[in-house]
This record gives C-alpha cells, structure tokens and sequence, in this order.
C-alpha cells in the first residue's frame, strides 16, 4: 500500500475508543488514527475535518446512532466497519448489505481480520467504495431489506432476493440460480444464506438446496417426492422436510 489509510474512531465509550486506538497502532501499520469522536454530532464534525477512510462506527450512541451519522454524508467517499451488540436489530441488515462489523465485546482476531478485509477491497480497481453503506441505509429505512449484497470476482452485485429461485450448495460455496437463466458463483456457503432469507419466502428442502417458494410449479410425490421449480428444474427434498414444505406452501400468498 502506497500510503496509510486515515481511520477514525467513534463510539461513546472512551475505553472502546482507547482499546480500538491501541490494537491499530500495534497491529496495523497500513492504517493511521486520525480522529477520536464520542458521540454523533462529534464524529460527523471529525469526518469533516479529517476525511478519512475508514470510519470505526459504534451502532448505539446516545442522541443518535451510528446510522444517523452516516446520513449526514450523502457522498460516501469512505468505508466503515460497524461495532455493534451480537443481538442488535440491525445486524441482520449489516450483513445483507455485506458491510463488515466487529461484535462486542472485541476480539483482536476478528478486528484484524475485518481491517483486512477492507484494505484488500480497497486494492481492487473495481471496488465502489461507499456502495455497500448506501445499500445498507436503503435496507434500513424499507424495514425489509430489498437488496442483497452479493460478492462476485468481478465486484460486488445487489441483488433482490425475489430475482433468486434457488439456492444450491457446491462445498464452501454457493450457486445462485436467478430469473431470466442467470446464475452466479458465490464463496459463501449455504447455511449463510439460509440464515439471511429465513424470515422471508425461502425455504430449505434439502441439505444442498434452499429454494424460493414464489417459483415453486409443483411437488412431485412419487420417487421419494421432489420439487419442480419454474425453471423446469427438479430439486429433492429430504424425507424429514416433507411435511413442513406441504405446511409452508399452504400458507404461502405467493
């Protein structure tokens, strides 16, 4: 790296502050602190001044959030790794959005490895830095997020999760099966996915397979039972999971 890049720390806890300030200067000498704030009006005027770009971001802060800091920049020319409570509202969003964040209390390994991760999208000629923190605030204010980011070797694709009609799993990754014969390859692996559209219209039929229910044609029950999807596609279903696929597509309103 040609240069360090500038960070600056906010969060209402001075000891967060002081612990996050210790690990950059011991452990990442591409970074360099150049701005402390306390709460939200302090870190919006330290941004001003400093213009970094990476911005540390405590979710809760008291008369504000971290959120509401981040819409006092319409242009994002900075990247941001939240620090938040495992059982924040928000978190679910976050990861949709593909914004990297850091659970309390912090663990230096998982620092260390979200810095990492954004020195390295930084390095790529491709990357639109403040994209995925636009995503994130759209998804934040809809209630129900309607763009998935999608990590791709080109970039990063945002996609909405109505476009996907399968999800299947091939080892540590992903194919996503999309409307209109697309298809993407995604290093992440099927539980993952599971885990952010579980509230929404998917549905796990097998230990390899995680299918939208809007483009489900039919379930077959002959040869085990299977499930046909719009695609012309026949995904199994595991035995255990038949009843509870008859149950969910009962209820389903499509």
């Amino acid at each position: 790296m040609s240069r360090k890049l500038k960070a600056v720390v906010v969060d209402d806890e001075a000891n967060a502050v002081d612990f996050i300030t210790s690990i950059i200067a011991e452990y990442c000498p591409d970074l360099e602190v150049v701005g402390k704030a306390y709460n939200v009006s302090q870190g919006v005027a330290t941004i001003q001044e400093t213009r970094p770009d990476l911005i540390f971001l405590d979710v809760e802060m008291p008369a504000g959030s971290g959120f509401d800091l981040l819409e006092e920049f319409p242009d994002k020319k900075f990247d941001v790794i939240f620090i938040t409570a495992f059982n924040h509202y928000a978190i679910k969003a976050i990861k949709f959005s593909a914004v990297d964040y850091i659970l309390k209390p912090i663990n230096i390994t998982e620092f260390l490895e979200a810095v990492s991760k954004v020195i390295q999208k930084r390095s790529d000629s491709k990357y639109e830095t403040g994209e995925s923190i636009k995503v994130l605030l759209e998804n934040l204010k809809s209630g129900t997020p309607s763009r998935l980011a999608i990590p791709t070797s080109d970039g990063m694709e945002y996609l909405n999760p109505k476009e996907i009609i399968r999800i299947e799993a091939d080892r540590s990754y992903s194919w996503l099966y999309l409307a209109g014969n697309r298809k993407i390859l995604v290093s992440k692996h099927l539980k993952e996915f599971q885990e952010l559209l579980s509230d929404r219209y998917f549905f796990r039929s097998h230990n390899s397979h995680l299918i939208n229910l809007k483009f489900v044609r039919k379930f077959i029950r002959k040869e085990g039972g299977y499930i046909e999807m719009q695609d012309g596609e026949q995904i199994p279903i595991s035995r255990n999971r038949k009843d509870l696929f008859l149950i969910h597509m009962s209820r389903f309103k499509g």
